[in-house]
């Protein structure tokens, strides 16, 4: 049998995954797997600096890695979730979801309610900076960019008070130490798919399918597909801060939390429907949010006002 090619970034995270991804295909597959590591339009501007918003947002860390999937240079693609859009790439499918660890955002430096007034947080995500600017309006950002060895570093800069990060993918390359606050979801909401690795395969190609689904964690699988319907129904224009988490609740159904704001936050709209079998709580929960408000905050947006 020929060995499984899966394309990946080069970054450390991005390779921690994808080999946990062949590790578990080759323990419960049996098959061999390969690394087929492509450079992406995220990566090429890091150095740059540009913001990722500047250049795509979503997506600008999956088209190239999907595209050699598509061409045939590999047979899966490995992703951090929340980098994908919400509308899957003609030609693939995610056919498995291995994990979701830590989907929390954290602060590295100095934790929350130890910033000082004025303080500078440096953070690419505008989710990120408007929900930080609905909690301390006296806050100021500059860009990051870099793997997240190197926005841990970025925190002992001079001049800059702490750096926000993903937690999951610092718990996973050994670094999640340096996190001194993790924000929990009720006052930063993660960003859809986050701390989740998804695994795409082309949809004509059923045998990779099959042996995908043998490593699939549906219970995941399935908080993950709420979540993406949310983003799905908000569209693929939408350039507003969005977030949307599944919460579980002993004994009682799951819980979806989803959030729309204005980039300054100012305005910070939050709605929860229940997960229920035969009702699409994202598709609930982005309507909702656009009728109360989330509609005027898009058309100010589109036409460059303050929203």
């Amino acid at each position: 049998m020929a060995a499984i090619r899966i394309a990946t970034r080069s970054s450390p995270l991005a390779l921690w995954q994808s080999n946990d991804v062949a590790e578990r295909l080759r323990s419960v597959a049996g098959v061999d797997v390969e690394l087929v590591q492509i450079d992406t339009l995220g990566d090429r501007t890091q150095a740059l600096g540009v913001p990722l918003h500047q250049i795509g947002g979503q997506g600008v860390f999956a088209k190239e890695v999907q595209a050699a999937v598509l061409d045939g240079r590999a047979d899966i693609a490995v992703h951090s979730a929340k980098d994908l859009p919400g509308e899957s790439m003609a030609g693939l499918v995610i056919a498995a979801v291995t994990r979701r660890d830590d989907p929390r955002d954290g602060l590295v430096g100095t934790p929350l309610d130890s910033l000082p007034l004025g303080g500078v947080v440096a953070t690419g995500s505008i989710r990120r900076r408007a929900q930080l600017l609905a909690l301390r309006p006296d806050l100021r950002f500059v860009e990051v960019r870099g793997n997240m060895a190197k926005r841990v570093a970025k925190a002992a800069e001079p001049g800059i008070d702490a750096v926000v990060v993903g937690c999951a993918g610092l718990d996973r390359i050994g670094l999640g130490w340096h996190i001194v606050d993790r924000l929990e979801p009720s006052l930063m909401l993660p960003q859809v798919g986050q701390g989740t690795v998804a695994v795409e395969c082309r949809s004509d190609d059923m045998h990779t399918y099959e042996l995908l689904r043998l490593i699939n964690d549906e219970l995941i699988e399935s908080d993950l597909l709420v979540e993406r319907s949310y983003l799905r129904r908000l569209g693929a224009g939408c350039s507003l801060p969005i977030g949307a988490m599944v919460r579980r609740v002993a004994d009682q159904p799951s819980v979806l939390d989803a959030m729309i704001a204005a980039a300054d936050g100012s305005v910070v709209l939050r709605t929860s429907r229940p997960v229920l079998v035969g009702c699409d709580a994202g598709k609930q929960c982005a309507d909702s949010l656009l009728a109360n408000g989330g509609r005027a905050l898009l058309a100010a947006a589109e036409h460059g006002m303050p929203s």
